[in-house]
């Protein structure tokens, strides 16, 4: 059985990675539109790290609902 205490810090440790990733494409979308090219190709790399913290998060979320049955 998986300690619903450690899965509740899993959860809050994805979300705030994810803010982070969320907070770093917010800040690459304001220089790529500003015409920094770059900044694009960063934004698209925080994308696909919030895009597979989604995943992680979702699984973790499914662990700890049937973890309280």
């Amino acid at each position: 059985r998986i300690n619903s205490r450690s899965i509740r810090n899993s959860i809050m440790n994805t979300k705030d990675l994810f803010e982070q990733h969320y907070q770093a494409l917010t800040a690459e979308m304001e220089k790529f539109e500003a015409g920094n090219k770059t900044a694009g190709t960063r934004a698209r790399k925080a994308l696909s790290e919030i895009a597979k913290l989604c995943k992680v998060l979702r699984q973790e979320i499914q662990d700890a609902k049937n973890s309280d049955k």
